[in-house]
């Protein structure tokens, strides 16, 4: 079993202490969470609460993801850098297939690409971007920057963006691609990893609901008749880690167990250093 956890800091002291205790305590990998703009209030059903709210306040500090991984990049040397998850779709295709492989590049191959079509449509129409092509537009994008970033020559022409005649580079350091890591536990969700990811990243307020899932997932990937199985990542875990959980998980198929953040950065310090000791060390 592989554990990652969470980067919520802010500062640059804070970010690189958190990060370097990761490192230091065995975690595999770290994940930040994104938004551009959060609105003060909003009709949009958050999915992975049954309250249909999301737990951030409309002030919180989120930094630009991959900006802050190519911090993280720079004061670590081997822990892998992931969003959980990226927007995908509501930003520019070229923009954010430059900026992957920059960090790809830059970081030595550690980077994973979590991505999701998003669910806030009051985000996207403050940043006037469609909402309602999203899904169409991130199979696409997708398609286009894997051309990107695989071919000398890259060509792909789509119903929303094609390119033919350009060159691009760098290409990402990892072959062919970083991985791919769907978000998302809608049906639909789950069949597009299954379709076109590497991995998938769940959120789930308990373990009942993982296990319900994951097995929803595995449906849709013999059904798209995938010879290799998704890696599967669970976060947020409602429900504390408790004697035979991780057993049970890797029953289940899951690779990856995101956990914490505590409140405070000392408190995360501590509560890495601590699961690092009494759990990672041991499995």
């Amino acid at each position: 079993m592989k554990f990652g956890t969470f980067l919520y800091q802010t500062s640059p002291n804070s970010i690189a202490a958190v990060a370097r205790k990761a490192e230091e305590s065995g975690f595999e990998s770290l994940w930040i969470p994104e938004h551009i703009i959060l609105p003060v209030t909003y009709r949009s059903p958050y999915p992975y609460s049954s309250t249909g709210r999301m737990g951030a306040p409309p002030e919180t500090p989120l930094h630009d993801p991959l900006l802050a991984l190519a911090y993280v990049a720079g004061v670590t040397t081997k822990i892998r850098l992931a969003t959980g998850v990226f927007v995908l779709p509501i930003r520019n295709a070229f923009t954010t297939a430059k900026a992957v492989a920059s960090l790809d590049v830059l970081s030595g191959g550690r980077f994973i690409f979590g991505v999701g079509i998003g669910w806030l449509e009051e985000e996207f129409e403050g940043v006037g971007m469609n909402f309602k092509d999203r899904a169409l537009r991130t199979r696409e994008y997708l398609a286009l920057m894997k051309e990107l970033w695989t071919k000398d020559s890259p060509e792909y022409h789509g119903k929303t963006i094609s390119v033919q005649g350009f060159k691009f580079m760098p290409k990402p350091a990892q072959k062919p691609h970083p991985p791919i890591v769907f978000g998302g536990n809608t049906e639909p969700s789950l069949k597009r990893a299954a379709k076109l990811g590497d991995g998938w990243y769940g959120i789930a307020e308990g373990n009942d609901e993982i296990a319900a899932t994951i097995k929803r997932l595995r449906e849709h990937e013999r059904a798209a008749d995938r010879t290799v199985p998704l890696e599967i990542t669970v976060s947020r875990l409602r429900e504390q880690l408790k004697a035979g959980d991780i057993e049970k998980f890797a029953a289940m198929g899951v690779s990856r167990i995101i956990v914490g953040p505590a409140a405070t950065t000392r408190d995360h310090l501590a509560a890495m250093e601590k699961f690092g000791a009494e759990v990672i060390a041991r499995s």
